[in-house]
């Protein structure tokens, strides 16, 4: 009778012990990558070959040591040290396939949580775990080297977050509706710059690469819009100064919106002057807003000197298209 209360407590601590290990996955996998990138955030190949060559090292020294236990007849201890070590890894994923069995590892633990922790009286935290979840996702897409298969990767991501960004109501869960408009933004951006990569590939753009870009931009755009968008007061009047929290993700969303108008193919010059227009219109607020406000810059260095650059070439390709359009007439 006693433990009857603990046996009814057993599938909520089982479900938080499965969250522990997505967050653990995650966080391996997370790390690796952190490891292996280059200054643009793609893998990067020496450093692979180099970190694989240093773990070759240390699995000599390791089984240099394993001989000695065998001499010293502490095998049996020895023995179960690494068959711990090996159900729990902490060893960096250097490949796809390495990750891909961190990946799997956390997804089942993804399903085991999300058995108890339903949508159905636990939002919040069956929101996290399938955030964690496309997390893994993203992660897994870093160490694929295929353009295809990493897009699908992606695409599973907007398949797991649609459906529940659709069903929640921002007047109460304000915050992880940002947060999902983010996510889903940033998802439809990395496939739309996949799709450019797999399209520059080709010796011709075909229509259904060219429609399939414009689409992916465009869903971008829309939820990069929807996040600037609830940052508007009951006016619908954006705000002159940003609070710090939102500063970063407001001021990138401004300047993805304003890469992804140039990115727009279109055939009509008059749209591809309308487009260029309204990336300049992007560009330009990063610039303004940064000149009014110097305690921004730090936060978005980068995305700063780019659109600097921007506003500065834009206008003579809008002058000489422009040009172009007049000798028609």
């Amino acid at each position: 009778d006693e433990t009857e209360p603990d046996q009814q407590d057993l599938p909520e601590r089982k479900a938080e012990i499965a969250r522990c290990w997505i967050k653990y996955c995650l966080n391996l996998l997370q790390s690796a990558r952190k490891l292996l990138e280059d200054n643009i955030g793609e893998l990067d190949p020496d450093r692979q070959l180099e970190l694989k060559a240093q773990r070759k090292k240390e699995e000599d020294e390791k089984e240099k040591g394993r001989k000695k236990a065998v001499l010293f007849g502490t095998s049996d201890i020895c023995d179960s040290v690494l068959a711990m070590e090996e159900k729990v890894s902490s060893v960096y994923p250097l490949d796809f396939q390495e990750a891909r069995e961190i990946f799997l590892v956390g997804q089942n633990y993804v399903q085991e949580a999300k058995e108890f922790f339903q949508v159905d009286g636990y939002v919040t935290d069956h929101i996290e775990i399938v955030q964690d979840h496309s997390a893994l996702f993203k992660v897994l897409a870093f160490f694929e080297e295929d353009y295809e298969r990493r897009c699908k990767m992606h695409k599973r991501r907007i398949d797991m977050l649609e459906p529940i960004y659709a069903d929640l109501n921002p007047q109460y869960y304000l915050l992880i509706c940002r947060q999902l408009q983010c996510e889903l933004a940033d998802t439809y951006y990395e496939m739309m710059d996949l799709k450019v990569a797999i399209g520059n590939r080709l010796e011709k753009l075909d229509s259904h690469t060219v429609k399939k870009i414009n689409s992916l931009a465009q869903f971008a755009i829309k939820y990069y819009e929807l996040f600037l968008d609830s940052l508007r007061n009951p006016d619908k009047v954006f705000p002159e100064k940003l609070e710090e929290d939102v500063l970063r993700p407001a001021m990138v969303a401004k300047f993805h919106i304003a890469r992804l108008y140039g990115k727009l193919i279109t055939s009509d010059s008059k749209k591809q002057l309308e487009n260029m227009q309204t990336s300049l219109e992007y560009y330009t607020f990063l610039v303004d807003y940064c000149e009014k406000y110097p305690d921004a810059v730090p936060a978005i260095e980068t995305e700063l000197e780019l659109s600097k650059e921007m506003v500065n070439l834009l206008p003579a390709s809008m002058e000489r298209l422009r040009a172009k359009l007049s000798s028609f007439v």
